[in-house]
């Protein structure tokens, strides 16, 4: 995974977006085991309490599981993927039709745009 951070977003949230997208996109399957803390942050070069915190906050959504002595893994709930995965194609959506209606696009003139260019 490459890291490559904004200024503008704290570390953390964009550690969380970071392997998130990894997970949704197949790049980290489920089932996967995960690096260990220390050394997804030092693969990273942030704190390890600061990718602490982001792991605990995939946890937190379902998408990251702990087993005592082995370690952290992705989960093989593809449900609980495909509803993140999907949350964020909304996200880029409304993103994209904002961005377009700055320019005058309604919707109409969106999906005639994107027809053109197929």
């Amino acid at each position: 995974m490459e890291w490559v951070f904004r200024s503008e977003l704290p570390i953390y949230s964009q550690l969380v977006e970071k392997i998130k997208l990894g997970i949704v996109s197949g790049e980290l399957p489920p089932g996967t085991r995960l690096a260990s803390v220390r050394d997804l942050a030092m693969e990273a070069g942030v704190n390890p309490n600061t990718m602490q915190r982001a792991l605990q906050e995939l946890e937190r959504e379902g998408l990251v599981f702990s087993q005592r002595t082995a370690g952290r893994f992705v989960t093989e709930d593809v449900s609980v993927i495909d509803t993140i995965k999907r949350g964020l194609a909304r996200q880029q959506i409304e993103s994209f039709r904002k961005a377009m209606g700055e320019l005058g696009y309604d919707r109409e003139g969106i999906i005639a745009l994107l027809k053109e260019e197929e």
